[in-house]
């Protein structure tokens, strides 16, 4: 299945600890005001790409960074980003995956497309943008208050949601 692709940035420091590659998508319905990246609320826009050649290209530019799943809301387009995850996870064992969404980690969890994607994910940003709630100063690697780093794998164990802890440039405890 293929996913529509804004761009896929190399190198970044803001989508998660470290070196990462941030693969926007587009497409969001969240639509959440004061949002940073309006232009990925299109469902349409994009380049379509499989998840093989997304992969390629991360390889391709940054074989030895962590990945995020931004946008838009990969979400919207979880069967594609599930089989880009399993990619990753299995061809490259030991990167960690952030994924951003604006959906809550308990709505992925009740949805069955979407909670597939889950088992993959390393941490989960969740929850919509709330400008009201915007705090550039004191929140790291998130846009406002009501946002959870959501440590997936020991979320997943729980049964509930398990804000990630780790100190900043650490990795969530493995699987």
């Amino acid at each position: 299945m293929d996913i529509r692709v804004l761009r896929i940035v190399p190198d970044t420091i803001v989508d998660g600890p470290g070196l990462r590659t941030s693969v926007y998508c587009a497409g969001c319905s969240h639509r959440c005001p004061g949002c940073h990246n309006p232009q990925t609320w299109d469902f349409a826009a994009g380049t379509p790409m499989s998840p093989r050649e997304i992969f390629d290209a991360i390889l391709a530019e940054s074989p030895d960074s962590d990945i995020t799943f931004t946008g838009g809301d990969p979400l919207y387009q979880s069967e594609g980003f599930t089989e880009l995850a399993q990619l990753i996870k299995t061809e490259t064992p030991g990167k960690t995956i952030w994924c951003y969404t604006g959906f809550r980690f308990e709505e992925i969890l009740a949805d069955e497309k979407m909670s597939r994607l889950l088992p993959w994910i390393d941490v989960l940003v969740d929850g919509p943008f709330v400008l009201a709630l915007r705090d550039t100063k004191n929140l790291r690697f998130r846009g406002s208050s009501n946002q959870r780093l959501v440590d997936v794998p020991a979320s997943l164990r729980a049964g509930t949601a398990i804000e990630w802890e780790s100190a900043y440039g650490g990795v969530p405890a493995s699987r």
